[in-house]
């Protein structure tokens, strides 16, 4: 018995050495995907933590480490991509009006705007997941940065527990640049 544990242990140390290196290494991985955005992004996942500063108003907490919901009105702030200042942008927000909140609005109509410039809204009649992509011209994107602007016309009010203005579910805003 006693010859049997040196060798189990010869057998194991190079399992658990490797075990403990994997360990390592996982936990480097996960630091550097903690740190903070240091320069503005031109594509926001808003799951993302890291990209918190860019939101600038009306976005509530992520949830379920996938998404956020909005309030009736937000914001964030984008770089525009290379070129931009010279044929313009396409704007995409990718987002979803849970079935339960557009039974109770029957309708919602999301307007946008760019550095102040507005963008044509748009009508949803139904739950789902939806695309809003418009057209930004270049004289809305001569800066280094763009504040992008969100108005819902309708949305769920606080009720019982939840106490939060809910608009829609965002998962993603950014600028596509044009070829």
């Amino acid at each position: 018995m006693r010859r049997l544990i040196p060798a189990v242990l010869l057998f194991l140390l190079p399992a658990l050495i490797l075990t403990t290196g994997g360990c390592k290494r996982k936990r480097r991985a996960q630091a550097a995907s903690d740190e903070p955005i240091t320069s503005l992004a031109t594509v926001l996942n808003t799951a993302d933590p890291r990209v918190a500063p860019q939101l600038l108003h009306g976005f509530h907490t992520i949830e379920g480490n996938a998404w956020r919901w909005t309030a009736g009105d937000f914001a964030a702030v984008l770089k525009p991509p290379a070129g931009a200042d010279q044929k313009g942008a396409t704007l995409v927000f990718r987002f979803v009006i849970p079935d339960t909140s557009m039974r109770q609005l029957q309708s919602v109509t999301l307007s946008a705007s760019v550095n102040g410039t507005q963008l044509p809204p748009e009508t949803y009649t139904a739950g789902g997941e939806y695309t809003y992509s418009r057209d930004v011209p270049p004289d809305a994107l001569k800066k280094d940065s763009a504040t992008v602007e969100f108005t819902l016309d309708k949305y769920v009010h606080p009720t019982g527990a939840e106490r939060r203005d809910l608009g829609v579910v965002a998962s993603m805003i950014g600028f596509q640049a044009k070829p």
